[in-house]
C-alpha cells in the first residue's frame, strides 16, 4: 500500500552480556536484482498455487493475484500473491512464495484469512451465508472517498489523487489457544492468543493523501461498501565524491555529478532509474513537493551548522542536503555491502530525499507514493537529517517493497520497529567508516533521534522503551491498541537483547523479568548476525498481517535456516523474544564436553535394489553439527546429513562407509565414526514394500490414494512422485497403508521412510498429527511407531527408521494416518518407504 512513514509519534545500569562471535562469512545474504515475472510466468505461478486449492478446501471462487516480486536470499526470488475471492482481494490474506532460478517453488509463507468464504463457509462465524458472500457494493467508491474526506479534512486539498479499492475485509478477533483459557489477562503470553476471522465485510480501502496548508494529512480507511460506516482507519503518515560539511558527521565525502559546468547532488554510482535517474537530493524550499535537485558551482557543500532559517541554497541551506546525501549513501552501501540488497526495493531503483520540507517542520517521513523521503528543518528539534533518522525512514521503503506490514496494530509496531532497527544498523555502519561487508558491533547508540534533540533526550530507547514514559517493554494483549511508535518498543528491545544480550540485575536497564532460565543474563550474538536474521525474516517470510507471535516464529525459522536448528543463534532468538513475553524462555545449555559419536553406523546386508541406510549420532561440543559421509575413504557429494541412504546394487557389495561430525565451536572440532560395511546379497534380505517410492502411483497402496502424485507445491525425496497427506487446512483425515508379511525366519526387519513436514500453524500447541502404526488384518493397532505434528516441521526430508522384528511371522499393515483440525494446513509428505527383512 502507498504509505508515508514518519519518524515521530503524535507527541513528542550495568552493561549487558554479549558473546564474542566470529563475523558472518562475507557473502551476500540476498540475491541480485530480479526481473519481474512476465504475464505468462505470473500465470504459471498462479496456476501452481491454484492447483492446490482443492486440497485446501477452496472452491472456484478463490484465486491469487501476484502483487510484487523482489529478491530473496541468494539464488531465490520472492513473489507475493494476494488471495482473492470472486475477483476481489481478501485484505491481509496472502502467500509469500520462494522460488529458485528454475521457477520451482521452494517454500511458502501463508497468512490465510479466506477459509470462511465459499466451500469453507460452514466453519466460519457467519456460517453458510458466506458461501453466497455478496460482492456487489451498495455505495460507490467515489461516495466512500467523499465520506472519508468529510470526516478527516473537508477543507484540505488532494496531494495525490485518492483511491478506493473494493475488497473483502476480514474483521479479526483474538481468541485464546488451548491451554490458555484459564490464564489471567496479566499472565498471557503472545503465543497464548491467535487471530481468527470474526466476520467478513465488503468494503473499500480508501487512501487519501491530502495537504492542509503545509501540513500533510495522510489516512488509510476501510469503509463499508454496504452502509458507508468506517470499519477501520489508521494514519498513513509514518514519522520519522565531493566534500560536504555535515551538521552531524563533520567533513564527509559526498557522491555528486558534474555536468554543463555545475555540480548536482545526483549520485551516479548508486541505483538506477527512479524520478531523477539516480539517487538525488532536492530542495523542497519550505513546500510539500520535492522541488529541484541541488546544484552548486563548486563541489564543496554546506557549512556544517544548524539551518538558520535563511536561504535554502547558500552554504548554510546546503547543510541539510549534505546530511541527507551522506545518510542516503550509507543506507545504500550498508544494505548492498552487508546483505547484497540493492537500494530500497532490492532491484536497485533510485530514490531521493527532499530537504527543507515545510517551515520549521518537526518531522521526517517516507512517502511510498514517490518512494522518497522528506526532511524538516525542525523547531523543537534540530534538522531531522541525522544518520539514524535517514536510515529509519529509508527502512520504511524496504518494508513497503517487501512485507508491506500494515501500519496499524501489532503489524504497524513491527513496521516501525524495523525502521528503528535499520536506523541503528546504518548508524553503526557509517560511524565505522561506511565500508566492509559486516555490521560492526559499535558506533551506534541504540537510541533513535538523540542527535536531533535539543534536550539530549532521544525519541526512543531501543534497550528499554519504557524510558519514554509511553512505550511498553513487553508484549501484552492490549499492545495492538497503541500508536505504532509505542507498540514498536518490545520488538526494539528484542533486537537489542538478540544483538547485545541482557543483564541479570533487576535494577539494570537491560534486565527482563521474563528471562528465568540459565543464565539469567542472556548472551547476544552481535549486531551483524542479528540484523541478517531479522532482515531475512522481514523480506522473505513476513506477510502484511504478521503480528508479534508470527514474527517470533518466522525470525526463529530464519535463524535456523541461516545458522542451524539448535544453534546458539536460534536459541538467542527464542530467549530475546521470551524477554518481551513472546514465547517461553529456554536454557542456553550445550550438551557439554567435547563432541563425540554417541551412536555408530551399523554394518548391514541388503538385497540388490534394496535400501541401504546408515545413521550416526553425536553429542557434546557446540551444536549445530555438520556431517560428511565417506565411501571407501572418499567424501560422498551431497551426503551431509546425520543419515545417508541409497538404493544398493550388486557392485556396492563390500563398500565401507563412515561419517565425520564437526561441531560449531571456534575452532571447530571434528570426530569420525567407526566403519560400517555394506553387504549386497540376493539370499539374505528382501524388500517387502511394493512401490515404496510411489513412482507406480497407487500400486500396492490402499486408503486415500489420491494423495499420491507429483502435485505442485511439494517436492519428492527422489524420483518424481510422493504421498502428500494433510495440507488441507480444514478438518480432515487421510490414510495410506500397505499389507506386508514379515518372514518368521527373519533376523531383522527395518522400516524406513523419508518424511517432510511443513505447516501454517504457529506456536507449540499440537493441532495436526501424522501417526505411523502397525495394524493387523482386522485394522486393530498392534503398535504406534511414531506421532509427528505441526510443532516439528522440517525444511527438508528426514529419514525415519524403525525395528519391526517384533512382528516377524505376521501379516501386518504399515499405516500412515494424517489428521487436521478446522484451520491452517500441515502437510506430511512421505516418500521412499522401505521394509527390509533379513
Amino acid at each position: 500500500m502507498n504509505l508515508r512513514k514518519t519518524l515521530l509519534a503524535a507527541s513528542i545500569a550495568a552493561l549487558p552480556v554479549m558473546a564474542t562471535v566470529p563475523a558472518h562469512a562475507a557473502t551476500p545474504l540476498m540475491a541480485a536484482p530480479v526481473q519481474q515475472l512476465s504475464p505468462q510466468e505470473s500465470a504459471a505461478l498462479v496456476a501452481k498455487l491454484a492447483a492446490r486449492s482443492s486440497k485446501l478446501g477452496l472452491d472456484a471462487g478463490h484465486g491469487y493475484a501476484i502483487s510484487s516480486q523482489h529478491p530473496g536470499v541468494a539464488g531465490t526470488k520472492i513473489s507475493r500473491a494476494q488471495h482473492t475471492f470472486q475477483g476481489l482481494r481478501v485484505f491481509g490474506s496472502e502467500t509469500v512464495v520462494v522460488s529458485n532460478a528454475a521457477g520451482d517453488i521452494v517454500s511458502e509463507s501463508v497468512a490465510d484469512r479466506r477459509a470462511g468464504l465459499g466451500n469453507n463457509a460452514a466453519k466460519s462465524a457467519d456460517g453458510a451465508a458466506n458461501a453466497r458472500f455478496e460482492t456487489t457494493p451498495a455505495i460507490s467508491g467515489i461516495a466512500a472517498i467523499d465520506l472519508v474526506v468529510k470526516a478527516v479534512a473537508p477543507r484540505a486539498t488532494h496531494f495525490v489523487a485518492p483511491t478506493a479499492e473494493l475488497l473483502v475485509y476480514p474483521v479479526m478477533k483474538s481468541v485464546r489457544v488451548s491451554g490458555a483459557a484459564d490464564k489471567s489477562e496479566a499472565a498471557l503470553n503472545a503465543l497464548d492468543l491467535e487471530e481468527v476471522v470474526d466476520r467478513y465485510e465488503l468494503a473499500y480501502l480508501v487512501q487519501t493523501r491530502m495537504v492542509s496548508g503545509n501540513k500533510p494529512i495522510y489516512f488509510d480507511s476501510v469503509v463499508s461498501a454496504k452502509d458507508g460506516s468506517v470499519l477501520a482507519q489508521w494514519k498513513a503518515l509514518k514519522t520519522v565524491i565531493g566534500v560536504g560539511n555535515s551538521q552531524y558527521n563533520g567533513t564527509v565525502p559526498v557522491s555528486t555529478t558534474f555536468s554543463n559546468g555545475v555540480y548536482s547532488m545526483k549520485d551516479p554510482v548508486r541505483g538506477t532509474g527512479g524520478t531523477y535517474g539516480a539517487m538525488a537530493i532536492t530542495n523542497a524550499n519550505h513546500g510539500t513537493s520535492a522541488g529541484s535537485v541541488y546544484t552548486n558551482p563548486t563541489n564543496t557543500w554546506g557549512d556544517g551548522q544548524q539551518y538558520n532559517g535563511g536561504s535554502t541554497t547558500d552554504a548554510n541551506g546546503q547543510t541539510a542536503a549534505v546530511n541527507a546525501l551522506w545518510g542516503l549513501m550509507n543506507t545504500y552501501d550498508m544494505l548492498k555491502n552487508v546483505l547484497g540488497w540493492n537500494s530500497l526495493d532490492g532491484n536497485n531503483t533510485s530514490t531521493y530525499i527532499a530537504a527543507h520540507v515545510n517551515t520549521a517542520y518537526d518531522n521526517a517521513y517516507y512517502d511510498d507514493n514517490c518512494k522518497c523521503m522528506f526532511i524538516g528543518d525542525g523547531s523543537n528539534f534540530n534538522s531531522l537529517g541525522a544518520i539514524d533518522v535517514i536510515g529509519h525512514e529509508m527502512s520504511h521503503g524496504v518494508t513497503a517493497a517487501t512485507s508491506d506490514l500494515v501500519y496499524s496494530g501489532e503489524s504497524g509496531g513491527l513496521n516501525e520497529s524495523h525502521s528503528d532497527i535499520g536506523g541503528e544498523a546504518v548508524e553503526a555502519y557509517a560511524r565505522a567508516g561506511g565500508t566492509g561487508n559486516t555490521l560492526p558491533n559499535t558506533g551506534n547508540d541504540w537510541m533513535t533521534g538523540k542527535e536531533i534533540s535539543k534536550t539530549g533526550q532521544p525519541l526512543r530507547w531501543l534497550f528499554k522503551p519504557s524510558k519514554d514514559g509511553k512505550s511498553p517493554n513487553a508484549w501484552s494483549s492490549t499492545i495492538k491498541n497503541l500508536d505504532v511508535h509505542y507498540s514498536s518498543g518490545p520488538n526494539n528491545r528484542m533486537f537489542y537483547f538478540l544483538s547485545q544480550g541482557s543483564n541479570a540485575s533487576s535494577g539494570s536497564d537491560y534486565y527482563s523479568s521474563y528471562l528465568n532460565k540459565s543464565p539469567l543474563a542472556m548472551t547476544g550474538i552481535g549486531t551483524d548476525k542479528a540484523f541478517r536474521i531479522w532482515f531475512k525474516a522481514l523480506t522473505t517470510k513476513f506477510t502484511s498481517s504478521t503480528n508479534y507471535a508470527d514474527a517470533r516464529n518466522k525470525v526463529l525459522l530464519a535463524a535456523e535456516e541461516l545458522y542451524g536448528v539448535g544453534s546458539a543463534e536460534a536459541t538467542a532468538v527464542k530467549r530475546a523474544y521470551a524477554a518481551i513475553n513472546v514465547g517461553a524462555d529456554v536454557d542456553e545449555t550445550s550438551t557439554g564436553g567435547a563432541v563425540t559419536i554417541t551412536s555408530q553406523p551399523a554394518s548391514i546386508t541388503v538385497a540388490p535394489g534394496g535400501n541401504a541406510s546408515f545413521a550416526v549420532g553425536a553429542g557434546g561440543g557446540t551444536a549445530p553439527y555438520s556431517y560428511q559421509w565417506y565411501r571407501n575413504g572418499a567424501a560422498i557429494a551431497g551426503a551431509t546429513a546425520s543419515g545417508y541412504a541409497f538404493t544398493a546394487q550388486a557392485a556396492d557389495n563390500g563398500a565401507v562407509f563412515k561419517a565425520s561430525v564437526t561441531d560449531a565451536s571456534s575452532p571447530a572440532v571434528t570426530v569420525s565414526s567407526a566403519n560400517a560395511t555394506l553387504t549386497v546379497s540376493n539370499n539374505s534380505s528382501s524388500e517387502l514394500i511394493t512401490n515404496g517410492g510411489f513412482e507406480d502411483g497407487a500400486t500396492g497402496w490402499s486408503g486415500n490414494t489420491g494423495a499420491i502424485g507429483d502435485q505442485a507445491g511439494q517436492s519428492p525425496y527422489e524420483g518424481s512422485k510422493f504421498a502428500w497427506l494433510g495440507g488441507n487446512g480444514k478438518t480432515s483425515t487421510e490414510t495410506l497403508s500397505q499389507s506386508v508379511t514379515i518372514p518368521a525366519s527373519a533376523t531383522s526387519a527395518t522400516l524406513s521412510f523419508a518424511l517432510h513436514i511443513d505447516t501454517a500453524e504457529t506456536g507449540t500447541t499440537v493441532y495436526d498429527r501424522l501417526r505411523v502404526t502397525v495394524k493387523n488384518a482386522a485394522g486393530t493397532v498392534l503398535g504406534t511407531l511414531a506421532t509427528y505434528s505441526n510443532v516439528n516441521p522440517a525444511s527438508g526430508y528426514q529419514i525415519r527408521t524403525f525395528n519391526l522384528l517384533a512382528y516377524k511371522g505376521q501379516t501386518v499393515q504399515i499405516s500412515f494416518a494424517a489428521t487436521e483440525d478446522a484451520s491452517l494446513q500441515t502437510s506430511f509428505v512421505v516418500d521412499k518407504v522401505s521394509l527390509i527383512a533379513q
